[in-house]
């Protein structure tokens, strides 16, 4: 089922970012679960066994925070302490931590994803209940694992979504990507308390800056025209992404040689699965 996507802007290395921090996300948590991934040929390509998808994304959440539509604190400042078969108390502040992780799953949708519960993934015949079972620990188990391996970064894993799915042979697998600066917010752990105890925003080192520079100009979900982000943010962008890999994987990120055209590249290592 396709959903709309708006393209903000081209962000250099984005693609080969992206790409390798999955990669070495998703080596070191197949002791969780298995993935779909069966090669990666070139820092910009993952190849992966074909699966069916379950039609349901995997939020998981360690933060009272957001600011999309279907983000916790939305719907939290506008009065719901039920959320996603969720319960949350009174008198929790923005980007407080949660006294659990907890999953805040939605559907998939042509225009927007749609908040869920799991009774209501199971009643709708989207899942199994064995299958929610499986795919939800999995999740939460990847989260805590992110988390973790995070914390001994100087950083938070705040939230995430996960996609999984099945194989020809039925087994549950980990697909698409995982930990990336695109499917989750970090704050820098060193400043936290402190900027939060002084009802500061977090330090971050995510998208979620250009964001809410679109979200303060324009509804980028329903506007037909967006502003152009100055190329200074677009810069920074980059940055961080290259900053959250090395930090993340304690690899020096090597952009792509420049006497070779990228598609050529691309084209050369995939030559094998064409």
């Amino acid at each position: 089922m396709m959903r709309r996507c708006r393209l903000l802007d081209s962000i250099s290395f984005k693609g080969q970012v992206l790409n390798q921090t999955a990669a070495w996300w998703f080596a070191h948590t197949g002791h969780i679960i298995g993935n779909a991934v069966l090669d990666v040929p070139d820092p910009n390509i993952t190849v992966m066994k074909k699966c069916t998808v379950f039609p349901v994304e995997f939020v998981v959440r360690g933060f009272m925070t957001g600011s999309t539509d279907t983000s916790l604190w939305t719907h939290y400042s506008n009065g719901a302490r039920e959320y996603c078969g969720n319960s949350f108390p009174d008198g929790m502040a923005k980007n407080a931590r949660l006294a659990a992780n907890v999953i805040t799953p939605t559907t998939k949708s042509e225009t927007h994803d749609v908040p869920i519960s799991p009774a209501e993934i199971v009643a709708q015949g989207l899942m199994s209940q064995a299958d929610w079972d499986t795919a939800s620990s999995a999740a939460l188990a990847l989260f805590a694992h992110g988390q973790a391996e995070a914390a001994q970064r100087g950083l938070l894993l705040v939230d995430t979504k996960y996609e999984l799915g099945k194989d020809a042979e039925g087994n549950i697998l980990l697909l698409d990507e995982i930990h990336t600066p695109d499917s989750s917010r970090y704050w820098l752990a060193d400043s936290y308390e402190s900027r939060h105890a002084a009802g500061q925003e977090p330090q971050n080192i995510d998208k979620e800056f250009l964001r809410l520079w679109f979200r303060s100009r324009c509804d980028p979900y329903k506007d037909e025209v967006l502003p152009e982000a100055p190329v200074e943010l677009v810069s920074e962008l980059s940055a961080r992404y290259v900053y959250l890999y090395e930090r993340i994987t304690g690899q020096d990120f090597v952009p792509p040689p420049l006497q070779q055209p990228v598609g050529e590249r691309m084209l050369a290592n995939m030559a094998k699965y064409l």
